[in-house]
C-alpha cells in the first residue's frame, strides 16, 4: 500500500473485520458504515446448539453466515471498504477470499472469551496481513488491562490493541483510523529498510 495521495485522487482501501462468535463484528460494521451495510445474518435455530457458544451473548439470535459489508470515508482521499468475516469455524472456509487484497484487519477481541481469538490471530499472522486488536468494551465496561490482553494473546509489542465500543462511530472509526496509521508505518519502514539494503 503506497503512502496516501495529495493529489486529490481518492485512495479505496479493504479492511477485514474478524473475531470469535458474537464479539461485535456485525455491530462494529453497521455502527460505523455510511452506507446500510449489507448483512448475511440468519436466525440461530436449534441445529446450532451445542455449536454456536452463546453463554455470553444470550440475547444474540442471529450470526453471520457468510459476510458483512460496510464503506467508509476517512477524509476527502480515503475510502475504506470493510469485509466483516462470519465468526463459527464451520465458516472459516470463506477467510481466504474475503481477505483477498485486503491492507489489513481487525481482530476484534471480548476479554471474557479470549481463546476465541486465537484462531483469527493465527490467521493473519501466518499470511503476514497486518492488524490490530480491538477491545470490545461491552456494557462500556474494560474488563482486562490492555498489557494483558497483548500478554494473554501472546501479540507482538508492536501490534497495536486498543480498546473500543463497537456500538459507538466515533470509538469504531478511531479504529479503523488506528489500522491505517499502523499499515502505513509498516509500509514506510519495509520501504526504509529496502532503500538501505540498496544503498
Amino acid at each position: 500500500m503506497a503512502d496516501r495521495p495529495t493529489n486529490g485522487r481518492v485512495t479505496s482501501a479493504k479492511i477485514v473485520i474478524a473475531g470469535g462468535f458474537g464479539v461485535g463484528k456485525t455491530t462494529l460494521v453497521g455502527s460505523v458504515s455510511e452506507i446500510t451495510p449489507l448483512t448475511t445474518e440468519a436466525i440461530m435455530t436449534s441445529a446450532s446448539e451445542g455449536v454456536d457458544n452463546n453463554d455470553l451473548v444470550a440475547q444474540k439470535t442471529t450470526t453471520t453466515v457468510a459476510m458483512d459489508f460496510g464503506r467508509i470515508t476517512i477524509d476527502n482521499d480515503l475510502i475504506l471498504y470493510l469485509f466483516g468475516t462470519p465468526g463459527q469455524t464451520r465458516f472459516w472456509f470463506m477467510w481466504d477470499e474475503l481477505v483477498r487484497g485486503a491492507i489489513g484487519a481487525v481482530v476484534i477481541v471480548d476479554t471474557r472469551r479470549l481463546a476465541d481469538s486465537f484462531a483469527a490471530i493465527d490467521f493473519f499472522e501466518h499470511r503476514r496481513l497486518p492488524y490490530l486488536v480491538a477491545v470490545n468494551q461491552f456494557d462500556g465496561k474494560q474488563f482486562h488491562d490492555i498489557e494483558d490482553v497483548r500478554e494473554a494473546l501472546a501479540v507482538a509489542p508492536q501490534t497495536p490493541i486498543v480498546p473500543c465500543d463497537a456500538r459507538h462511530r466515533e470509538s469504531t472509526k478511531s479504529v479503523l483510523i488506528n489500522l491505517v496509521e499502523y499499515v502505513l508505518s509498516m509500509h514506510r519502514s519495509r520501504t526504509n529498510a529496502g532503500a538501505g539494503a540498496a544503498n
